[in-house]
């Protein structure tokens, strides 16, 4: 079986025309001339990139889902360049985290300028090239950022608001059995159970489908799970600030763990973590709904608030 069949969607219409599909085709007029702008100046100005994001999830897929942006991915060292070809274009643009992310604006439509992950991992490297597939954006020709990166750096966004374990689902799914299983498994590392956990959800979600999941690949993980045990690590290291930045902030602040994103066991400087962990949206308390007659509040410990006291009269 032939690599490209896993990406035989990829070469869309151009949108708008018969049969289109894609992220694309739900664009307003507007949104599309600056997406267009940016990547033809990309291009023009001799920067190496790829498409992510839900513009490549369609092609892989065939989920074809609204997107409020378009993410471009390439390589670290040519993050400013990119930047600088589209302020020269006309775009504002900023190093909004300077670990992992740009972005350049026209109005409120932008464009992301990914080089990794907000939590240190999945830095886009020469592999990324290497194993690009060809696909079409906007009508454009382009480079699609591959499955085994997809699912690297999506298997590790599980906050509150927004979890990718459907996306990784989909993609495994969808080119299962023409996934580098091999160089998959060595973008994870030492964080193996975190693709472990995908996989055993994989067989969840699609009891029918598991066959897509090379046997070799599960007994090499289950065997390593085993192989492990039950016994702790010697260090008090707490790792899920890998998959929440908000989620486990009370471990690694009060509850006396490392932070698993802070090196040398992570990739990340106690300044980035700052920075990143400083974005948090605030979370908005909504206020307390108007309750029926006879019913109270529940207090936060789970007792019942207090009813108030009658007067007597």
């Amino acid at each position: 079986m032939q690599r490209n069949l896993a990406v035989r969607a990829a070469n869309f219409p151009p949108e708008g025309g018969a049969g289109s599909a894609g992220p694309g085709a739900v664009l307003d007029r507007e949104t599309r001339r600056v997406y267009l702008e940016a990547l033809a100046a990309l291009r023009h100005g001799g920067v190496e990139f790829l498409i992510g994001g839900a513009h490549a999830l369609a092609p892989y897929t065939g989920i074809v889902r609204d997107t409020k942006d378009l993410d471009v991915f390439l390589r670290k060292e040519d993050c400013e360049s990119a930047l600088a070809v589209l302020g020269d274009a006309g775009f504002a643009t900023e190093r909004t985290f300077p670990h992992w992310l740009g972005k350049a604006y026209a109005g409120d439509r932008f464009i992301d300028l990914i080089f990794g992950a907000g939590n240190g991992v999945a830095m886009v490297d020469d592999l990324w090239f290497t194993h690009a597939a060809p696909g079409r954006v906007l009508g454009v020709p382009v480079r699609l950022c591959p499955p085994e990166e997809m699912i690297w750096s999506k298997a590790f966004i599980m906050e509150r608001e927004r979890y990718d374990g459907a996306d990784v689902a989909h993609l495994i799914l969808a080119c299962g059995r023409v996934l580098d299983w091999r160089r998959l498994l060595g973008r994870f590392g030492r964080r193996w159970r975190v693709l472990l956990s995908h996989l055993v959800l994989f067989g969840f979600v699609y009891p029918g489908e598991r066959t897509v999941i090379p046997d070799a690949v599960m007994a090499y993980l289950l065997r390593r799970l085993d192989r492990e045990g039950v016994g702790a690590e010697a260090a008090r290291v707490c790792d899920g600030t890998l998959l929440s930045r908000q989620q486990y902030l009370t471990d690694v602040t009060g509850r006396g763990y490392a932070d698993g994103r802070l090196a040398p066991r992570g990739e990340m400087t106690a300044a980035e973590i700052a920075h990143w962990t400083a974005a948090i949206p605030p979370s908005p308390v909504p206020p307390p709904p108007d309750l029926p007659s006879g019913l109270s509040l529940i207090r936060r410990n789970g007792r019942p608030a207090p009813r108030a006291r009658r007067r007597r009269r």
